[in-house]
């Protein structure tokens, strides 16, 4: 069995695991993300709705999934453009209804052309509609048109939806939890990621402009087959590592300046995210060491507290202790580690959490707390860690020789079953690792 009849099984299983926990007689609605237009009629490149993506592995645009469990005709059914010659001289070629039942394992496919017509019969009936209400206006009106035609009918006996759902719940519940193919994927992309950032590391050099490391970032995504960047790429010397998301990328990096580089490229559609610090000249100054070694051993304590079972503010709380009680014994903080912590001293430096969800998404989808408490780390969640000090150049408070210093240490970790697992690797991140990798490839 082909690799791609694998994914459109697990696809198949996705839609089913969500229509087993939908409310009985009701329909759901995904639909594909719609073009953007970049400048006047120049698009910007396409790229298909993580939702929409997830329960169909569909990537053209202009196409609906309606899903109606229970439904004896077919449950799962796609609504896409019709093949068309002419059209795809121009854009390429079209699936077309036929081939996206057959090749995604739909129960039935239909023209788009035909949905205003057919689609209202799919609802007429069904006592719920879920979909994701506020995310599209035009959708949400045109959900809207569609109930509208079976209300119109009601004294002819149509029985019309009485209740409209968030599927959000639902649907990125199941996306919270990757599978063994997306945890795949995701190793794929972050390998992809970690040799780029090993190519700007030992090309970083007094002079590069950051724009040209950015290049190089995306030479490597590009040419190990990623279609882009998960986000967009944060190339930052000397004080720009001080702007959490600075992304202008126009500087000259100039010697004894530390290089925060923040990027990570999609890979079938998942994401990764990796941060390094490291010294364009080759070497930490003394002031810049010490603040790295703090950050790396923030990073650290955090990763250990990411466990099946502990709370998923954990890491965050692991790496405030290890920051505060640093930025202590440097002299940047002044009091008791235990009472900084309580007035949240440390968010003069370090003003983020710990990390976010990965997976189709960048900051990917699912809740961080349940009924108002931190839930539970699970096997199959994926979460960055990715703490940071940033000393600001115009803090006066500070001795001089520390303003201006921005570090920030970012890995992709999963949970196991027994612990965690770095999905980033290969890059160098010790101290001793950065300044041998960066004098082994001088030139």
């Amino acid at each position: 069995m082909t690799a791609t009849s694998n994914l459109c099984r697990e696809i198949k299983v996705r839609r089913r695991e969500l229509m087993a926990q939908m409310e009985p007689n009701s329909i759901a609605l995904i639909a594909s993300a719609p073009p953007r237009i970049r400048n006047k009629d120049a698009e910007y490149r396409y790229r298909q709705d993580s939702d929409f993506y997830y329960l169909t592995g569909f990537v053209e645009d202009n196409a609906l999934l309606a899903l109606l469990p229970g439904r004896k005709q077919g449950e799962e059914i796609l609504f896409c453009q019709e093949k068309d010659s002419t059209k795809e001289l121009w854009s390429g070629v079209l699936m077309g209804p036929a081939a996206a039942r057959c090749e995604l394992g739909l129960d039935d496919a239909f023209p788009i052309s035909d949905i205003d017509e057919i689609l209202p019969g799919l609802i007429e009936g069904r006592d719920r509609i879920y979909y994701a209400m506020g995310k599209d206006d035009n959708f949400d009106d045109k959900v809207m048109e569609w109930v509208k035609v079976i209300r119109s009918k009601v004294k002819l006996g149509s029985h019309p939806p009485g209740e409209f759902l968030v599927l959000d719940y639902l649907l990125h519940e199941l996306r919270l939890f990757k599978s063994k193919t997306e945890i795949s994927l995701m190793e794929q992309a972050a390998r992809i990621s970690a040799e780029a950032h090993r190519r700007v590391m030992a090309l970083c050099r007094p002079g590069i402009k950051e724009y040209e490391m950015e290049a190089e970032l995306w030479h490597e995504f590009v040419r190990n087959g990623s279609q882009a960047p998960a986000y967009n790429s944060i190339v930052a010397a000397g004080n720009n590592a001080c702007i959490l998301h600075y992304i202008s990328n126009k500087a000259e990096v100039k010697k004894g300046d530390l290089v925060l580089i923040d990027a990570g490229c999609e890979f079938e559609h998942y994401a990764s995210d990796i941060t390094r610090t490291f010294p364009a000249s080759g070497k930490f100054s003394p002031e810049q060491k010490a603040i790295y070694e703090i950050v790396l051993a923030a990073q650290e304590a955090a990763i250990a507290a990411v466990q099946p079972g502990a709370p998923c503010d954990d890491p965050h709380e692991a790496s405030v202790k290890i920051i505060t009680k640093g930025l202590v014994n440097l002299g940047l903080l002044k009091g008791r580690p235990a009472e900084l912590i309580k007035k949240e001293a440390h968010k003069e430096f370090y003003m983020h959490r710990i990390g976010h969800w990965l997976g189709l998404d960048v900051h990917d989808v699912g809740d961080y707390k349940i009924d108002d408490a931190w839930r539970l780390l699970e096997a199959g969640m994926v979460t960055t860690i990715e703490p940071g000090i940033y000393i600001a150049p115009d803090n006066a408070r500070v001795a001089k020789k520390w303003r201006g210093i921005g570090v920030r240490i970012e890995d992709d970790v999963l949970v196991t079953r027994t612990g965690n697992r770095i999905l980033s690797t290969g890059i160098p991140k010790t101290v001793a690792e950065i300044e041998h990798f960066m004098s082994s490839t001088a030139h």
